[in-house]
C-alpha cells in the first residue's frame, strides 16, 4: 500500500514537471521554463548566499515554533483546566485569532531592533493560535469517565491532569503543532520580504526581483521552500505515528 502510495506520488509530480515545461516553454505562463528552474534548484545547493539566508530562515523559523509551543501549550493547559480562566479570556481569544500576523509586520519592525526577533515574535504570534486551539478542544474532549475513576482512587487534580488529560490531549497537540509549522514557514518568508531584511530566503527573493526579475532564482528558492515545508510535515507525521501509535491505530491514522 505505502509503496502504491509512493508511485502515484511521483507519477503526479512527474505529470506537474512535464505540464509546467510545456506551459512556460510554449510562453502561455511567462516565466523561466521548468527545467531551467531545476537546474537552478540544484545549483543552489552550492551557493553560499543561498545556504546562509537558507540557516537564518530556518532558525528563525525554528526559535518561533519551539517558543509558539512551550507557550501556548502552557496557555492551554491553564486555560483548559479553569473554567474560570477559560470563560474570561474567550473574548480576548477569538479577538486577536483573526488578527493576521503579516498586519503586524510593520508594527513589528517598529518594536523589534533586531531582525531575528521581528521574525521570531511574528512566528510566535500566528503559531500560537493553532496549538492553542488544538490544546484547548483536546483537554475539554478528554474522556470524563476515565477522570472520574482517577478521582476515586484518591488521585487529586494534577496528577488527573498529568496520568490522563494530557496523554488524552497530546496527539491533537502534535497535530496542532505540524499546522502551525507551515503557517510559521509563510509567515517568515513574508517577514523577510516585507521587511527588506538583511539575510534569509525572501531577502535572496528580493535581490532575484530587483536583479532584472530572475525568475528561474525565484521559482527555485520557492520550489526550496516547498521541499522544506514538505520534509518537515513528513517527519512531524512520522513522529506522531511513533509517539502515539496507540491513537493512530483507534483513528485508522495506520490503514
Amino acid at each position: 500500500m505505502k509503496s502504491v502510495r509512493i508511485v502515484r506520488g511521483v507519477i503526479g509530480a512527474s505529470a506537474a514537471a512535464i505540464a509546467a515545461e510545456v506551459l512556460t516553454r510554449s510562453g502561455i505562463i511567462d516565466v523561466a521554463p521548468f527545467s531551467e528552474v531545476l537546474v537552478r534548484f540544484l545549483t543552489l545547493m552550492a551557493d553560499p548566499a543561498f545556504l546562509v539566508g537558507a540557516f537564518d530562515t530556518i532558525v528563525a523559523w525554528a526559535v518561533g515554533l519551539l517558543l509558539a509551543t512551550v507557550v501556548a501549550v502552557a496557555l492551554g493547559v491553564l486555560l483548559g483546566t479553569v473554567p474560570f480562566l477559560s470563560k474570561a479570556s474567550q473574548v480576548v481569544v477569538e479577538f486577536l485569532r483573526p488578527i493576521p500576523s503579516v498586519a503586524l509586520i510593520p508594527l513589528a519592525i517598529l518594536v523589534f531592533g533586531s531582525e531575528t526577533e521581528m521574525k521570531v515574535s511574528l512566528i510566535l504570534y500566528a503559531a500560537t493560535w493553532p496549538i492553542l486551539l488544538q490544546t484547548l478542544y483536546a483537554l475539554r474532549d478528554v474522556d470524563p469517565l476515565a477522570k472520574e475513576a482517577l478521582r476515586s482512587f484518591g488521585f487529586g487534580r494534577l496528577s488527573v491532569l498529568w496520568r490522563v488529560s494530557l496523554p488524552s490531549a497530546a496527539p491533537f497537540v502534535a497535530t496542532g503543532v505540524r499546522v502551525a509549522a507551515g503557517i510559521a514557514l509563510v509567515v517568515v518568508v513574508a517577514a523577510e520580504l516585507l521587511s527588506g531584511g538583511e539575510s534569509g530566503v525572501g531577502v535572496i527573493l528580493i535581490e532575484a526581483r530587483s536583479g532584472g526579475g530572475a525568475t528561474d532564482v525565484m521559482l527555485a528558492v520557492a520550489l526550496w521552500t516547498g521541499v522544506f515545508g514538505l520534509l518537515v510535515n513528513t517527519l512531524l507525521v512520522r513522529v506522531e505515528r511513533v509517539a502515539f501509535r496507540w491513537h493512530a491505530v483507534r483513528t485508522g491514522a495506520l490503514t
